[in-house]
């Protein structure tokens, strides 16, 4: 018999990080006369996130036992037979998500106490990321739509002031603004869905809601004929966009690189990108449903994978890079959900924050050690200086390429072959793109890796060296040579080494063939590609171990090593290769720079559009047609009028009497005229 979870311990674990972040907000800052110094504000915001971190883990273990949580915890107020309540649906895979974000989060408050000790906003920052982990919590605990949109809406605006958290340099400005604006565009489908959703079913509770989902299947949308199901779908799948940064809503998260690298690992690698994710997988009853959103998340998830990792190909700044590769594996996750392969999706959701969070902290540890230089043309050999960043940068690369038996591995070879065994459509068009991002994938990996760690040393001959705007401190550089960063910094690189090995190896089968996600996640029997997945894992590849072992006879092996290959001949053994294939691609090369000119079309074309049509707007319309046509033309035809009448009361009798007798001679006229 299943348990139920305390109401009390589950308050307790976002309150936590939020209650540390309102004190260090306030009283180590400005505001409250900086009561709180540097040291008790980082122990302060860490120890809320380890409490949280704690309780993640008890309220997993107990999970795992069978315990569960789906109530109410505050009624808010109730309008007709709607009820706006904060809850808690604690599950499977709310706990799951509960534990990375605490981690990930508690490695990243460690690792900042050493990359921002020298920053005079140090106690500003922990606030900020001790307030994202609340509100990241708070999505993913809910057991309903607003209090989702919430939490959503809250991670946004946490975003928004860490990526300009250094708010005096341009580029942070433009960044967070660019964030702030295209997620909107995301989050204005997302709350259309929740819309139609509650327009269709009256309810904004999840248990409600999948109770009722069936039958939004025969409901169409008066005047449009669309079915009701579908819209809402992908109405919520473009909120997922935005939030996930899905092509063409991607636009937003290299520029995000101009906040703290601390920041890209919480927020860009393990939390925020991946809420679309997890909403989605939450929502599975619903995408169920509608296959013509399930295709449409297939080619979504195709475009990003591949086109988004040729763009790494040619980064030279080292956060960059892990950015693009971000965008790549948000569209493997993708391509996961539009296959109706919800679990694997979630799997790799998991595999992906540990060891994308441990490259990005790892690529925060080089610009620490490089004397905050970023572009790797200008690194090389840092193996010899850094040997603990070496090592955990290499594992990190290990598990992104999808290695044998690390973590990576795992998550990416199970979405392949979800998307081999879909019977969707677009599923062959995403095989082809996941294949080819494999190898992509291996290429940009290997890139940095060889450039950064192995090779010449450069670090003199850096000709930005000292007048480089794109860069992540406040403005220095240096020439000297690497150094190994503190214990802070290089402790959560560690700790997160760990999980990019094992994690995966460990949890394959209960999470994707077991019964982890049992009455969590729903799919149609007519869509068997994890049915018939599940069968060759068992008869074919024979557990974890037999998958590991087979894949080096697979394709993806293969192209993993011709990635591989062809970094090591380019990098390593003749650079003039590489120049000379950049020289030959010449306009490709151009295209790739410009970001395929997506940048260029939203802020000339669709921002200044939007401008113009706003300035249209106010000139043409409010100022024109309602100011001047409307409010005073009327009281000038008004006028006007009334300056004619004001001429016919002469108040001399003879012009009365000719008025009279035109009148007269008028009114004959008709009845002669018209009286034949």
């Amino acid at each position: 018999m299943s348990q139920t979870l305390s109401a009390s311990t589950l308050l307790a674990i976002p309150l936590a990080p939020l209650a540390a972040s309102a004190l260090v907000g306030i009283f180590g800052t400005k505001m409250g006369g900086n009561l709180l110094g540097r040291s008790a504000s980082a122990l302060l915001t860490i120890g809320g996130v380890l409490l949280s971190f704690i309780l993640s883990a008890m309220v997993f273990m107990q999970v795992l036992d069978g315990a569960t949580f789906n109530e109410t915890i505050y009624h808010w107020m109730t309008i007709g037979s709607l009820k706006m309540e904060v809850g808690f649906m604690v599950d499977s895979l709310t706990a799951m998500m509960m534990c990375v974000v605490t981690f990930v989060s508690l490695m990243v408050h460690i690792y900042t106490m050493g990359y921002m000790e020298e920053d005079e906003g140090y106690n500003r920052f922990f606030s900020y990321i001790s307030l994202f982990t609340f509100s990241m919590l708070m999505l993913v605990m809910s057991n309903n739509f607003l209090q989702l949109f919430f939490g959503w809406e809250a991670v946004g605006l946490v975003s928004y002031l860490l990526i300009g958290f250094w708010f005096n340099r341009p580029t942070a400005i433009f960044a967070n603004m660019k964030a702030f604006l295209v997620n909107r565009v995301g989050d204005f489908g997302f709350i259309l869905g929740i819309g139609l959703i509650l327009a269709y079913t009256g309810t904004l509770n999840y248990t409600e809601f999948f109770a009722k989902v069936d039958t939004l299947a025969s409901q169409t949308y008066p005047g449009l004929g669309w079915n009701v199901a579908t819209m809402a779908a992908i109405c919520l799948f473009i909120g997922a966009m935005g939030k996930s940064a899905q092509f063409p809503l991607h636009v937003w998260l290299p520029d995000s690189m101009e906040g703290p690298t601390p920041i890209s690992a919480l927020i860009h690698a393990a939390t925020m990108v991946t809420a679309g994710i997890f909403m989605v997988a939450r929502m599975s009853p619903l995408f169920e449903l509608s296959d013509a959103a399930l295709n449409l998340i297939l080619i979504i998830g195709a475009i990003t994978a591949f086109f988004m990792g040729i763009l790494g190909v040619i980064q030279n700044d080292i956060k960059r890079v892990v950015a693009y590769s971000t965008l790549s594996q948000l569209g493997y996750m993708t391509m996961a959900l539009g296959a109706s392969a919800y679990s694997v999706g979630v799997f790799h959701l998991m595999t992906h924050a540990f060891f994308k969070a441990l490259l990005f902290l790892a690529a925060g540890s080089v610009i620490i050690g490089m004397h905050h230089n970023q572009d790797i043309r200008w690194m090389g050999n840092v193996r010899k200086y850094m040997p603990i960043t070496w090592i955990t940068f290499l594992i990190g690369t290990l598990a992104l390429i999808g290695t044998p038996f690390f973590s990576g591995f795992y998550s990416k070879e199970s979405i392949i072959e979800a998307l081999h065994f879909s019977n969707q459509p677009a599923s062959h068009i995403a095989y082809l793109a996941a294949m080819a991002s494999v190898f992509v994938t291996s290429l940009y990996s290997f890139r940095v890796y060889f450039l950064v760690f192995h090779g010449k040393e450069r670090y003199d001959q850096n000709p930005d060296a000292h007048h480089d705007d794109h860069h992540d401190d406040h403005g220095h550089h240096g020439d000297g040579k690497p150094h190994e960063s503190k214990w802070v910094v290089t402790l959560p690189l560690i700790l997160l080494a760990i999980p990019s090995v094992i994690i995966g190896f460990m949890t394959v089968d209960s999470m994707l063939f077991g019964d982890f996600f049992k009455n969590v996640i729903h799919v149609d029997p007519r869509h068997p590609a994890m049915a018939t997945y599940a069968h060759e894992w068992t008869n074919t590849f024979h557990g974890a171990v037999g998958f590991a072992t087979h894949a080096v006879m697979t394709l993806p092996f293969w192209l993993t090593v011709a990635g591989f290959a062809v970094a090591y001949f380019l990098y390593m053994m003749n650079n003039n290769v590489a120049a000379s294939i950049r020289k030959a691609l010449s306009p490709l090369v151009t295209i790739l720079e410009n970001k395929y000119f997506l940048d260029w079309i939203n802020e000339n074309i669709i921002a200044r559009g939007a401008r113009l049509l706003g300035v249209g707007l106010w000139k043409g319309a409010d100022q024109g047609l309602i100011d001047g046509a409307l409010v005073n033309g009327s009281w000038k035809v008004v006028g006007g009028i009334a300056a004619i009448a004001r001429r016919l009361q002469s108040g001399y009798l003879y012009h009365y009497a000719l008025m009279m007798i035109l009148g007269v001679v008028a009114l004959m006229t008709w009845f002669v005229w018209y009286g034949k």
